[in-house]
């Protein structure tokens, strides 16, 4: 196994031999899990773009589009332009549309492929005049959009309800306003403000047990149009909490990319289905994974996930909205891109030793494919920070 020096935050290093890949038994093509199962996948910028990183969003998109083949080929689900393709963070709403079409049309091509597609509000930008009837119309444009391409819906949060919303039944409105539109049932989902801070206060309340209530009314009254909901609060009590409440036939999907693993194996009366950020960066542990509690071998998919754990919580380490910095470097890591460049210049917003504890726990996870490859590209990130790997 190769051998690399890494920087410690004293100004020394240290020698660091890796451990190889992990040895998984990945899924046969078609194979069917459990779990429903959505990866949140990030988009590949284009690094020869002309256009100023910081303004306006470059697409290189055979390789956004190979990225997403490739987790249809491990069984998993593809969550189209979401937060982890930078959705609000230098990705905007038509280039989110092309996203969403360029990829609609890849899974119509693709035997199986499982994707939904990300509607929110984002071309409205939040101002003083903005007002709960602007936030529906803007609701409205993009649900059509993704419905009059065949898609299905993930309903994200709204920084304009969020600012212009005097009450929790603001929310409530605009959310049954939209659910009885819907042509079929749409995975809502709730961001907390660790992930997004304009989110802060969603549902009309600081307090999230108060903001729980509101959505579960909101679900409730209207559960024929709701498949799930996933949320993104990073408290797995809460989580559970919540799950238990639901409707029956309405899922909880985990967004909860600290405490995935036990929330997706359950307990004693229910369990968590899966869309995560986090799946984009260990897609084929989480494969393996799922595919293992499958057939019932909790004890295999806990021995593969268990040491992703602590990856992902160092890659959503606050500022937790940075993360999406650490699923691109995974994936320049893994030869799955061939730069380290993202939309919005995005790559800056990690300091380098948080990619060496990165690339560290990555190794632990067994998730770098070809350690050679992964020990020179690290070497050269190291170097751009003036130090000798």
């Amino acid at each position: 196994m190769p051998r690399i020096r890494l920087p410690r935050a004293d100004g020394t290093s240290h020698d660091y031999t890796l451990r190889g890949p992990g040895n998984w038994k990945l899924p046969e093509p078609g194979t069917r899990f459990n779990r429903v199962a959505y990866s949140a996948a990030h988009v590949v910028a284009d690094p020869f773009s002309s256009a100023d990183p910081w303004l306006q969003p470059a697409i290189d998109w055979d390789s956004t589009l190979a990225y997403r083949s490739y987790l249809w080929s491990l069984g998993l689900g593809v969550a189209e332009a979401m937060d982890t393709a930078q959705r609000g963070m230098g990705l905007d709403w038509p280039t989110s549309l092309e996203l969403i079409d360029r990829s609609l049309s890849l899974a119509r091509a693709t035997p199986g492929a499982l994707i939904a597609s990300g509607a929110g509000t984002d071309h409205l930008e939040p101002r003083p005049t903005t007002t709960v009837d602007d936030v529906i119309a803007a609701y409205e444009l993009q649900c059509e959009a993704i419905e009059s391409r065949g898609g299905r819906i993930i309903l994200m949060a709204s920084r304009a309800l969020a600012a212009c919303a005097k009450s929790p039944d603001d929310y409530a409105k605009v959310y049954a306003r939209i659910l009885q539109q819907v042509r079929e049932p749409v995975i809502m989902h709730w961001l907390g403000d660790m992930f997004d801070p304009a989110l802060a206060a969603y549902w009309g309340h600081a307090d999230p047990d108060r903001a729980m209530d509101v959505c579960l009314d909101v679900i409730e009254r209207y559960a024929s149009k709701v498949d799930g909901i996933k949320i993104s609060l990073l408290d797995k009590d809460k989580e559970i909490a919540m799950r238990r409440r639901l409707p029956s036939g309405v899922r909880m999907y985990t967004g909860d990319d600290f405490n995935f693993a036990e929330l997706i194996a359950g307990d004693e009366s229910a369990y968590s289905d899966a869309l995560l950020g986090i799946f984009d960066a260990i897609a084929p542990a989480a494969a393996a994974a799922l595919a293992a509690l499958g057939i019932g071998d909790r004890a295999t998919f806990d021995a593969i996930l268990a040491p992703t754990v602590p990856l992902s919580r160092h890659m959503f380490c606050a500022p937790t909205r940075f993360y999406k910095t650490g699923v691109v470097f995974l994936a320049w890591l893994n030869g799955r891109q061939k730069h380290f460049v993202m939309v919005g210049g995005q790559q800056s917003a990690r300091n380098l030793l948080h990619f060496v504890e990165l690339f560290r726990l990555a190794d632990v996870a067994g998730l770098l494919a070809d350690p050679e490859l992964a020990s020179k590209r690290m070497r050269t990130l190291c170097a751009l920070h003036g130090v000798d790997a």
